[in-house]
């Protein structure tokens, strides 16, 4: 394989950096702006760019220090490094530093909007110690644990899928860390997850695989989150924020952001990708028990448990759809029905690939008063605010939160509000 020396200049997102060698972009992961490394690439058939791995720092930046987890560390072969912490070798207010200029750039870029934002530190984990408050380590209350052929498990290699064997597991708090399997083996299985429940106890889910090699649903069984003094009701394997404090986090950043002189608790306000309903429970706990309002998601088993968790508001509802389906038939409706939307408020959480061009033309043709938009991804998230922008609907405020440290993920929350 080819080695080159680089050196690197930026960072770009999805966790690598920026150099360029004669001429060519290269995308280099395991390093940060200002060092010169020794790479070897692992990816020449592009003509524009190349991608490589660093291998060795030939003069290290003030921001590098050892990495939290030993088994990511530049010290072992690419392909065995462990991913999942992949800024783990940076210092952690440089490390914000480098998610707020991913955000400014794809605003700038993707949505021509130019904003500047903090990228906000969120409290350890309950039983963090000092040393894992200081180094962002000890917050994953829920651990994915990828199967091997021999049926040992690990995390996969970074940008591959091949299964990195483990002793430790710095990210996770005391409680998953402390039941993860990691020597045990587990043939046929799909992957085995590790959760660490705010009001349960810890405890491994297995999920098989069917008969074609294919990942079978995950176990039924229940567990409970306290956010606040709310407690909410999942599936053991569905899906849940990470950090241990993500879920008070993002209620708190919701109710802030909206802006209670435009809301209407009569309206047909909606909560999109809804999960369990703890965006909705955020919205109601801030407005009261009139609240209106709808979650919307396609997992029919996290709709049940969202029904159950929102039954104390007369005025909410849960509904199994798609979101892009659902819209399509409010768009659809009769008039009267489009008008109880135009003076919503909408909360969407959409996946890492964002809500997309086919939801974003429904909502903007419903014409909602307001748009809070939590999103897991900077670049999906200033696609669709272009998209918004270009469709009559301003960005109005923009918070970002670190709720992944030791990797290049970023929570954000942005409210857009329509023109008038």
């Amino acid at each position: 394989m080819t080695e080159v020396e680089l050196d690197v200049t930026n960072v770009a997102h999805g966790g690598v950096f920026v150099a360029r060698h004669e001429g060519r972009v290269v995308f280099v992961s395991d390093t940060l702006p200002g060092e010169r490394v020794l790479a070897r690439v692992s990816d020449d058939a592009h003509s524009s760019f190349w991608r490589a791995e660093t291998v060795g720092v030939v003069t290290a930046a003030p921001e590098r220090r050892p990495h939290v987890w030993a088994e990511s560390s530049v010290d072992r072969a690419p392909d065995e490094r462990a991913g999942g912490a992949e800024f783990g070798h940076i210092d952690q207010d440089f490390q914000r530093e480098l998610k707020r200029r991913v955000i400014t750039d794809s605003f700038s870029r993707m949505a021509k909007i130019d904003t500047d934002v903090d990228v906000e530190a969120i409290p350890s984990a309950p039983d963090a110690d000092a040393d894992a408050a200081a180094t962002g380590t000890g917050w994953r209350t829920r651990v994915r644990l990828q199967v091997a052929a021999d049926g040992s498990v690990g995390p996969y290699a970074a940008r591959s899928h091949h299964v990195v064997t483990v002793d430790s597991l710095p990210l996770a708090t005391a409680a998953v860390a402390d039941i993860a399997p990691l020597t045990q083996r587990f043939p046929g299985a799909a992957h085995v997850d590790v959760i660490a429940p705010s009001d349960s106890v810890a405890r491994i889910v297995v999920s098989e695989n069917d008969r074609r090699g294919k990942p079978k649903a995950p176990p039924h069984a229940i567990v409970h989150e306290l956010v606040g003094g709310r407690r909410f009701r999942l599936e053991a394997g569905g899906f849940w924020q990470v950090h241990a404090s993500a879920a008070e986090t993002l209620t708190a950043a919701v109710q802030e952001a909206i802006d209670g002189d435009e809301f209407d608790p009569r309206a047909a306000n909606l909560d999109l990708y809804g999960g369990v309903g703890l965006l909705a429970a955020a919205v109601g706990d801030r407005f009261g028990s009139t609240v209106r309002i709808t979650t919307v998601e396609s997992d029919a088993r996290a709709t049940d448990h969202a029904a159950e968790n929102l039954s104390e508001w007369l005025g909410a509802a849960a509904v199994t759809a798609r979101v892009d389906r659902f819209l399509r038939e409010l768009v659809e409706a009769p008039a009267a029905e489009r008008r109880r939307l135009e003076g919503a408020t909408v909360v969407l959480d959409p996946p890492r690939s964002g809500a997309g061009r086919e939801v974003i033309d429904s909502l903007v043709a419903v014409r909602p008063r307001q748009l809070v938009y939590v999103a897991c991804d900077p670049v999906a998230l200033a696609r669709d605010a272009g998209l918004l922008r270009e469709r009559g609907y301003e960005l109005q405020a923009l918070r970002a939160f670190d709720l992944f440290p030791n990797t290049h993920h970023v929570e954000a929350v942005a409210r857009f509000t329509r023109a008038s």
